[in-house]
């Protein structure tokens, strides 16, 4: 039997994440880097680079997903951001969307194919009472920029951001949905990036990102998850003047 045309999910997902704005949809102001092949559809590496200085936000959205927003980036005023990195899950063959918003408002956006399926309800990784002994744990990285003028950092948390899709092994039932909705990271009082996220998110959530530093000598990190618990991390920044 014939099989009806497959309907494209980004006009209504420009409709309910975006409101019906206008997005330009061309290279030059913002760039995603995906697999075109996931090796494990749990654990996607994603790139957002910010070509444009001054880019106000960043929304990442696999359109095929059962949550297609997974991280909508809000950057602060003069904290550069280059580029961030987080890894997601991707449910079935899909296009993955980043849109950047600039200063003046508008929005831009590119998108890659990825071919991976069953991300969402892929069983976690480690143990549940394991991830619950650790969590809201965190690590603070940090590595040498390849612009002198930026540094580079990573924040991990540990959660086991279950996405409501994944079975207990044992129970046979459903594991509720438990996962990192907001993240907030500071050097000092200044915000580097705030992120929104969903259960696209991978178990840990990591954030990898570039930024221009103003001589705080900590970096501070708020994360909250969707039960209500409140996390938090403070590290002194190397070097910082």
């Amino acid at each position: 039997m014939a099989q009806e045309p497959k309907i494209d999910p980004w006009p209504g997902l420009v409709t309910d994440i975006f409101h019906d704005r206008a997005i330009k949809e061309h290279e030059g102001v913002v760039a995603l880097d995906a697999p075109k092949r996931a090796e494990d559809a749990a654990i996607v590496p994603m790139t957002i680079t910010l070509l444009e200085p001054g880019l106000r936000a960043a929304t990442l959205v696999i359109d095929e997903n059962p949550m297609p927003m997974a991280a909508a980036f809000s950057f602060g005023v003069g904290a550069g951001v280059a580029k961030i990195e987080t890894r997601v899950r991707v449910n079935s063959y899909t296009n993955v969307h980043v849109v950047g918003q600039t200063a003046d408002g508008a929005l831009h956006s590119v998108a890659k194919f990825v071919k991976a399926s069953g991300g969402c309800s892929a069983p976690a990784i480690k143990d549940q009472d394991e991830a619950a002994a650790n969590l809201g744990k965190m690590k603070y990285r940090e590595f040498t920029s390849e612009t002198p003028a930026l540094r580079e950092a990573q924040i991990m948390i540990r959660h086991p951001n279950n996405s409501g899709l994944q079975m207990d092994p044992i129970t046979r039932a459903y594991l509720p949905a438990h996962y990192v909705d907001k993240v907030e990271v500071r050097q000092g009082e200044a915000l580097i990036f705030s992120m929104e996220g969903g259960i696209s998110l991978s178990e840990d959530p990591s954030f990898r990102f570039a930024y221009k530093p103003n001589g705080a000598k900590v970096m501070r990190v708020e994360a909250r998850d969707n039960q209500g618990n409140v996390f938090k991390g403070e590290w002194p920044i190397g070097g910082a003047s």
